[in-house]
């Protein structure tokens, strides 16, 4: 698949089959991932992986408790809450597979260092025909005590991109993007 192509086209899959993703597709999803830029080479990322439906299930249900005790006055918070509230909502989609994607260190730039892995994730993810998506109802919850008990994640590391990945059930069309705003510095 064309760069271009795969940037164009990558879009957040929230259907999925019931087919699973395996180990092999796995690692070749973390190797892209691994290949980003950080800054300093500091390579703080690290990658839980839960293929486990009923951990998955587990995970949808605390993760959305945590979400609605602690929801702000943001204006999007009734349109959030009327998801959170369904008990049919399932946060990761009931996708075969979660890539939570944590930094082991505090550096000043681990959340970017870990979000360039994750779109290099992603992006891979489309060119092997997958869909994925990155779940940022579950983020605040995997930063919780609680949280990072259920994934065995050590209290000092920062789960960053949760993402699922699965097989898609069906092409998602793309969505319009706003033109950019662009401000030329010192251009002629």
């Amino acid at each position: 698949m064309e760069l271009f192509d795969a940037i164009q086209n990558r879009r957040a899959i929230r259907e999925y089959t019931t087919q699973g993703v395996d180990e092999g597709t796995v690692r070749k999803l973390i190797d892209a991932a691994i290949h980003a830029p950080s800054a300093v080479n500091e390579q703080p990322w690290t990658f839980t992986i839960v293929r486990d439906q009923a951990k998955l299930d587990e995970l949808s249900t605390q993760a959305k408790a945590h979400m609605l005790k602690t929801m702000s006055d943001d204006p999007r918070a009734p349109h959030f809450r009327s998801y959170l509230e369904s008990p049919d909502f399932h946060i990761f989609y009931h996708a075969p597979a979660l890539i939570v994607i944590s930094s082991a260190d505090k550096g000043p730039w681990a959340v970017e260092d870990c979000t360039l892995a994750a779109q290099n994730l992603m992006l891979a993810a489309h060119g092997l025909g997958l869909g994925s998506c990155w779940i940022g109802f579950a983020q605040q919850y995997l930063n919780t005590d609680a949280g990072k008990a259920m994934l065995n994640l050590p209290q000092e590391w920062l789960a960053v991109a949760p993402i699922i990945v699965g097989h898609p059930s069906n092409k998602v069309p793309a969505t319009p993007r706003k033109e950019p705003v662009i401000y030329w510095v010192g251009h002629d």
